[in-house]
């Protein structure tokens, strides 16, 4: 029978989230003689290949040592999208003035945003509870599997025999070696959602996703943030544009922003930590009362005994896999985290369903023809899918880039959101979409329309032809259309025209 997972703090709604991901005295089925398909790890990637495994009638069984639901539902995307929204609004009613209304005294209780993201982070678990995929036909074992051959993985002491195995065991948060770190504290994503007090000055070291959005909400929810970044830009692999807006917005909203700045070290103060940092040559100390951390995430491989199963893996790319995510052992699959370079939940959940298919029914679907977008979750939104420009010229393409600042598009001015640009990149001479960039208050909903578009080879003059809602900011993506139609009137096409219009007169 398993323990506790012990989530802090011991709340109802935290209790409610156990009950459904571990729960506690929680007992193993026997297992079968040999299953179809086994699935170690719990996240995205696992929970929808094992759902689906036994939906289409496997004999399927899920491992999970932790809390299922993994990163997302737990410690990532579900949390950190509540602390988002409340920022958003914090941010909204201090702004709103702009907008003729006036709000006095914004007041941030922080305890109650912090209660509301776990009241409704448990009301979702039950999607990912083991009671349901007990229910949908999975046998699930709470505990740490270990391969121990080819076709065997052992499980607090009970053997799974399969004909396919599917490693979906995520990653984790990468710690850097800054002396000092390990003994001053720090928190990192699967920690900071236990906080019941706002931390008055806040350092976050790392200016990726995760480090802009939760710098960005602390300093919204009333924490004094600085953001540190050993780059010369936020986001480093993103669009510079699109970075240098969100630099812009960061230090808006009064975050300290340290670009080109390396920590030295960390010690404890008389109130908190000292940050002993270096920016552009020049030494400096910041104290702070709490440190996080979002230096990136590392693939879940340590102790599975891939060794012992004939896996190949590296530490910090994660198990090696082919374009039908199969690895070494053609027996074994894997999906997510675990052995990707874009570690989203949903390529977690595309994954998932090729590694299903390849593994069950001798699929050939291919990693390699995903059309992936994804977005991180400032104010406003950066949203990306396919090539940036740079990909697309050292592949060989001639790239022409079109960009529709939101300033143009009526919606946003309404919305008083004009800060933002949709930038298409097509392929010198046809209409082909290579890749977009978005950044808009809600990138993320809008992305989606150029990845259909990418995904069923429809170029961007036939977007032109696709009535959008007026007024809406996705408009500004068919303004994009036209501008490329208009641009095919060359010269002589126009002269044609006249020439043509001049008759049809008589």
């Amino acid at each position: 029978m398993t323990q506790s997972a012990r989530v802090l703090p011991p709340d109802e709604a935290n209790r409610l989230l156990e009950a459904n991901v571990h729960p506690p005295g929680w007992t193993d089925p026997e297992p079968a003689p040999r299953y179809n398909l086994v699935v170690v790890g719990g996240g995205t990637a696992g929970l929808v290949t094992a759902a689906a495994a036994a939906g289409l009638g496997a004999r399927a069984a899920l491992v999970e040592r932790h809390l299922l639901g993994g990163d997302c539902l737990n410690v990532g995307c579900v949390p950190s999208k509540c602390l988002i929204r409340s920022a958003r609004a914090a941010a909204d009613a201090r702004n709103a003035a702009a907008l003729g209304v006036r709000v006095q005294g914004v007041e941030v209780d922080f305890a109650a945003v912090m209660e509301r993201m776990r009241r409704v982070r448990s009301r979702i678990s039950h999607h990912d509870a083991a009671a349901r995929f007990r229910e949908l036909g999975v046998d699930v074992f709470l505990g740490h599997g270990r391969f121990t051959g080819p076709d065997r993985l052992e499980v607090n002491g009970k053997v799974l025999a399969f004909a396919k195995a599917v490693i979906a065991t995520g990653a984790r948060a990468v710690v850097p070696p800054i002396p000092g770190l390990s003994e001053a504290g720090y928190l990192t994503n699967e920690t900071v959602f236990s906080l019941t007090e706002r931390p008055a000055r806040l350092a976050v070291f790392g200016a990726g996703p995760l480090g802009c959005e939760l710098a960005q909400a602390f300093q919204r929810l009333g924490s004094r943030v600085t953001l540190f970044e050993r780059g010369p830009q936020f986001l480093p692999r993103e669009d510079p544009d699109a970075a240098a807006l969100l630099a812009e917005t960061l230090e808006r909203d009064g975050v300290v922003t340290k670009l080109r700045t390396t920590v030295e070290r960390v010690e404890p103060g008389p109130e908190g930590v000292r940050v002993h940092f270096v920016e552009a040559g020049r030494p400096g100390v910041l104290e702070a009362d709490r440190i996080l951390v979002g230096a990136g995430r590392a693939p879940n491989v340590e102790d599975l005994g891939l060794e012992a199963a004939g896996v190949a893996y590296d530490a910090r790319r994660g198990v090696e896999v082919d374009d039908f995510l199969r690895t070494t052992n053609p027996r074994i699959y894997a999906a997510g985290d675990v052995c990707l370079a874009h570690k989203f939940t949903h390529t977690a959940d595309a994954t998932a369903r090729i590694a299903l298919q390849n593994a069950l029914f001798l699929g050939r679907k291919r990693l390699s023809r995903l059309t992936v977008p994804w977005c991180t979750y400032t104010d406003p939104e950066i949203a990306h899918v396919g090539m940036y420009a740079k990909d697309a010229e050292a592949a060989g393409l001639g790239v022409e880039t079109l960009v529709r600042p939101l300033a143009e598009v009526d919606r946003a001015l309404a919305d008083g959101e004009e800060e933002g640009f949709v930038k298409i990149h097509l392929e010198k001479g046809t209409d082909r979409i290579l890749g977009a960039t978005i950044v808009a208050r809600h990138a993320g909903e809008m992305i989606g329309e150029v990845a259909v578009a990418m995904g069923a080879r429809m170029g961007l003059g036939r977007l032109a032809g696709v009535i959008h809602p007026y007024p809406t900011q996705a408009e500004a993506i068919r303004q994009l259309g036209d501008v490329y139609n208009k641009g095919r009137l060359t010269p002589w096409i126009r002269g044609l025209l006249l020439r043509w219009l001049a008759w049809s007169r008589r």
